[in-house]
């Protein structure tokens, strides 16, 4: 009868062990599961990020890379022209548009706007001659962005990077964009292929000049 009692404890205890074993097993594999699904959608959230990074970055450049010379008449009959750069804003004519399928000669204008505690870059256009204008947001959650624009002085060749555009008559070489995150400046700089005066370069666009005066 004792040998009895005691086998049975023995069946009991290893009966309590393998469960308990077995629960430890099934909280190992849970947690590993919660972990494998948040490295899933972590995986998700920054290939998202990273594809919607390019496609604005491909906006940007082919916005500069199409830009061309255009004036337009102010209130005092003056012509003026439609690039202006400063440190968080930026705006030319360029001949392609992100809703029109890539053509179309319209005004680009990048703006950063405060949002939440952070900044983001809007771009936004409107098809010359019209009033009708489309943005969109390129980057956002970045404690700073901001412009720099390179020039070169005409005698020393000497070039240098400044935070606003105030030569009216030529354009920049390139543009730099800066997005600031967590003490990380990730810059990006894109040559601008317009080169010279602004005087020369915009020779052969009076058609579109005349067509913005009568508007």
């Amino acid at each position: 009868m004792a040998n009895k009692s005691c086998n049975k404890g023995f069946t009991i205890l290893e009966l309590i062990i393998s469960i308990t074993l077995m629960g430890i097993i099934v909280v190992i594999l849970m947690g590993a599961m919660r972990l494998g699904l948040r490295s899933i959608e972590s995986g998700e959230k920054k290939t998202e990020q990273l594809e919607r990074m390019r496609s604005s970055i491909n906006i940007i450049d082919y916005q500069i890379q199409s830009q061309f010379p255009l004036t337009y008449t102010d209130e005092d009959g003056n012509k003026s022209y439609y690039f202006q750069a400063g440190q968080d804003f930026m705006q030319f004519a360029t001949n392609y548009s992100i809703w029109n399928g890539g053509k179309g000669y319209v005004i680009a204008t990048y703006k950063v706007i405060p949002e939440d505690n952070k900044e983001a870059l809007y771009v936004s256009e409107n098809i010359i001659g019209i009033d009708e204008i489309r943005d969109t947001k390129l980057f956002d959650n970045y404690e700073k962005i901001y412009f720099e624009y390179f020039t070169r002085d005409l005698l020393t060749e000497e070039g240098k990077w400044v935070n606003e555009w105030t030569n009216e008559m030529s354009f920049p070489e390139k543009v730099k964009i800066h997005l600031i995150k967590d003490m990380n400046d990730f810059s990006m700089i894109f040559p601008i292929r317009t080169r010279g005066t602004i005087l020369e370069t915009s020779l052969g666009f009076e058609e579109f000049e005349e067509y913005s005066d009568e508007d």
